[in-house]
């Protein structure tokens, strides 16, 4: 057993005395081991080629959410300079005339007329009553107040016993006058139009642009009785 631990011992001593003395190194079979710093390796990892389902196209409309249509800027800018008028009132003559000039700056859709009453004037009365003796018995109180400028209807109708206490060429004027009768203690006198049997055409302008505006304003000055106002678009 001690011849065989001297030999191994020997053997080991040999193959240390070997390896220092570089007898391998240069050698082309020799292993080398070469320093790996970690922080410099890249890693690439390639995607099997294997095939992808494709699902069914989905529609936009079922995933966006619908929203109120926005107008762009120079739409909404024209929707807004949009105007609405009323012009008038015309008849006979003056009304055909304006006609035949609206015709050749306003389109038609755009153009329509309604008739009214022909408002001659205004008048403050007492309210028809209901028969002769009451009719003596006011105007025995008018006369007491200061009243005596008055007129009673007789002819048959609607207004048949109401009394009037004068006519006025504007709204204004009557009404400054119910004011004074209130001040004597008349307080039962109303004012009303006085209308005539012929009708007068007023124009109504819907959505007019800025600049068939400017020349509904210049036509206007034609006809210098009319009025040309702006009125609520529907």
């Amino acid at each position: 057993m001690k011849k065989i631990l001297w030999a191994l011992i020997a053997v080991n001593v040999i193959f240390f005395a070997v390896m220092k003395s570089g007898i391998f190194e240069g050698h082309p079979d020799a292993p080398v081991l070469a320093a790996i710093n970690a922080d410099k390796i890249t890693l690439t990892i390639t995607a099997p080629s294997v095939p992808v389902a494709v699902s069914e196209p989905v529609a936009i409309s079922a995933v966006l959410a619908v929203s109120e249509p926005v107008l762009p800027a120079p739409v909404a800018a024209i929707v807004a300079t949009r105007s609405c008028f009323e012009w008038g009132e015309f008849t006979g003559a003056e009304l055909d005339k304006a006609a035949a000039a609206l015709n050749k700056i306003v389109p038609g859709d755009k153009l329509s007329q309604r008739e009214v009453d022909r408002v001659i004037g205004f008048w403050v009365y007492i309210a028809p009553l209901k028969d002769n003796g009451a009719v003596i018995q006011k105007l025995a109180q008018l006369k007491a107040r200061g009243v005596t400028d008055f007129f009673v209807v007789q002819e048959a109708g609607e207004w048949q016993n109401a009394i009037s206490l004068g006519l006025f060429k504007t709204r204004e004027a009557a009404q400054s006058f119910i004011e004074g009768l209130r001040k004597k203690g008349v307080n039962s006198a109303k004012m009303g139009e006085r209308s005539s049997k012929s009708k007068t055409v007023i124009f109504v302008f819907d959505g007019l642009d800025v600049k068939m505006s400017a020349k509904l304003a210049v036509l206007q000055k034609e006809f210098a009785a009319s009025e040309l106002k702006s009125v609520s678009c529907h």
